[in-house]
């Protein structure tokens, strides 16, 4: 008679334990599908030099992993003090994305930090090169005096004269259907600078490297998954340019996607040697929408033209 008990129990029992785990993923999905890991700025509304509020210190991790904020002690890093660095670094925030400079975590300023970004930071190693500044630019046929507003990496690494024609690879986990959209790109940048260039296979050697990839994925700049940062690449002549594979990607205007070729334009402009502009039509702005489809700007043309004294 025990036999009998044991075995519809024994039963129960073990889909109990194989259903757990189906279970407990499900609650792990986030419910809104518009979530962001920049979410949390929202709640800081209003704050400024002087609160201790709740998450104020990922506000302080957020700038600096932009280039805004650095701190000596940790412990001021790690704090919900809006302190006297913390209010500089949100003044110069405003500052590049022409914001009043107010120090307030106020609704413009939310807005823009909030926005999916390339993941390249705005200011290199304490200097800020979003700033405009005077910029006297010869060429061969005139000679003009302007006010900049691209920028360039520390020390203006660039590829070297004798290399104008750049190949490039895809990875074997790049979509089928973002191959087109990054040639593309590949090719308006062609026809603005003096670079060409050429896809090679997926095997061979090249100098510019396509792939997508989620979270931490080894090069010390780990992705965050959707509506975070969703793209980066590095400066001459690295060669890498990421894609964040957690992302809505689109060809075209799609509503709720991001632009397959509009973030290459921007992401090869970094692998080229250009920084992040502040001019809001520029490829070279950090920040893009969901929907949006952008093109080179002159601000970007300008700025290719003066790093390689074209």
């Amino acid at each position: 008679m025990a036999s009998k008990i044991f075995h519809p129990i024994s039963f129960i029992f073990l889909i109990f334990v194989l259903l757990a785990p189906i279970g407990h993923a499900k609650r792990s999905i986030p419910s809104d599908k518009n979530s962001s890991p920049f979410d949390f700025i929202k709640k800081l509304k209003g704050c400024h030099k002087g609160n201790n509020t709740k998450d104020i210190h990922k506000l302080k991790a957020y700038l600096e992993e932009f280039g805004y904020l650095s701190y000596e002690n940790n412990a001021h890093a790690t704090d919900d003090d809006f302190d006297d660095t913390l209010d500089s670094a949100i003044k110069t925030y405003q500052k590049n994305y022409n914001i009043k400079p107010s120090g307030i975590v106020d609704d413009e300023t939310i807005s823009k930090m909030t926005t999916p970004r390339c993941g390249v930071p705005d200011i290199a190693n304490g200097i800020n090169y979003m700033q405009p500044r005077d910029n006297k630019h010869e060429s061969s046929s005139s000679n003009i005096h302007t006010v900049s507003h691209y920028s360039f990496f520390p020390g203006n690494p660039k590829w070297p004269s004798s290399k104008t024609f750049l190949t490039y690879r895809f990875f074997s986990n790049v979509p089928t259907y973002a191959i087109a959209p990054v040639a593309r790109a590949f090719q308006k940048w062609a026809s603005a600078t003096q670079f060409s260039f050429a896809q090679v296979p997926t095997n061979q050697n090249s100098d510019l490297v396509i792939g997508f990839y989620r979270r931490d994925h080894g090069d010390g700049v780990p992705f965050d998954g959707p509506r975070g940062i969703l793209a980066h690449a590095f400066s001459p002549t690295n060669g890498r340019l990421h894609y964040d594979a957690e992302e809505r990607w689109s060809v075209g205007s799609v509503k709720g996607s991001f632009d397959l070729e509009t973030l290459a334009l921007h992401e090869i402009g970094h692998l080229l040697g250009l920084q992040h502009s502040r001019v809001k039509e520029a490829i070279m702005f950090p920040t893009f929408s969901a929907g949006e489809v952008k093109n080179l700007n002159s601000d970007d043309i300008q700025g290719i033209r003066a790093l390689y004294n074209r």
